[in-house]
């Protein structure tokens, strides 16, 4: 009798203890199908395009004062007593820029500009002629992407120009007159500093300063009969503002 009632009671513990697991488990999983997951979504990732132009006014500024003449038999008429002056030019100028990377690009000018050229010191007053000019420009750039909206870059590279339309003056000047003139194309190096200032993803305003070292060598004949020949130091700073626009 004594068994039997032990028997039991180890049954009913057994038996609440297994009720109590059931239910603490239930509840468990209950919590567990009550939350629901929490997605975050990841911010869009923008497309990089390499491309981007701009289109400038470009000011011209030659810097002409190491220029040399040389007129035989005529000392006093050649350098170092004269030179050359070679006007300013402004003109509309189109860039394009492809980007290797959003800190290393490179960039490509295209613009044509004529330009009037004079003799100075002994030769002041004379008009020599003028011509134009094709001068491309290739340079690699670093831009520096740490300044928000402004974006400043340094560049170096190569220029080529290319001098066309070419005309000696033909205008007296103390019985002197250029009937003929012809200068060479030439390579030159180039080096630049500028920003872009970004006005939204894809427009902006630009600002450029580029020297051109260029020191091509010409040739003229004044008076149908005198050849004359020398280096023209044309050297020039080119000034630009303008919009830019980033695929």
């Amino acid at each position: 009798m004594e068994n039997s009632m032990k028997a039991r009671t180890v049954l009913a513990t057994v038996s609440t203890l297994a009720l109590a697991t059931s239910l603490a488990s239930n509840s468990v999983r209950g919590a567990d199908l009550g939350s629901d997951p929490v997605y975050y979504k990841a911010s869009p990732i923008e497309p990089f395009n390499p491309w981007m132009i701009r289109l400038r006014v470009l000011g011209v500024l030659p810097d002409a004062g190491g220029s040399s003449v040389n007129v035989p038999g005529a000392p006093s008429l050649s350098s170092p007593s004269a030179g050359l002056s070679i006007s300013d030019q402004a003109i509309p100028e189109l860039d394009i820029t492809y980007f290797f990377t959003k800190n290393l690009a490179t960039e490509l000018i295209l613009g044509v500009t004529s330009h009037h050229i004079s003799g100075n010191g002994a030769l002041t007053g004379l008009d020599i002629g003028k011509a134009w000019l094709l001068p491309p420009t290739l340079t690699l750039q670093y831009h520096f992407t740490d300044f928000g909206p402004l974006k400043p870059y340094i560049g170096g590279g190569i220029n080529y120009t290319v001098f066309f339309n070419q005309s000696a003056a033909n205008t007296s000047l103390a019985s002197l007159a250029v009937t003929d003139l012809h200068i060479r194309n030439q390579f030159g190096a180039a080096i630049q500093f500028g920003f872009d200032y970004m006005l939204d993803r894809h427009w902006g305003l630009n600002f450029d300063v580029k020297k051109l070292w260029l020191r091509p060598e010409y040739f003229a004949t004044v008076n149908n009969a005198v050849a004359v020949s020398g280096h023209a130091n044309i050297d020039p700073w080119l000034v630009s503002g303008g919009v830019a626009y980033k695929f």
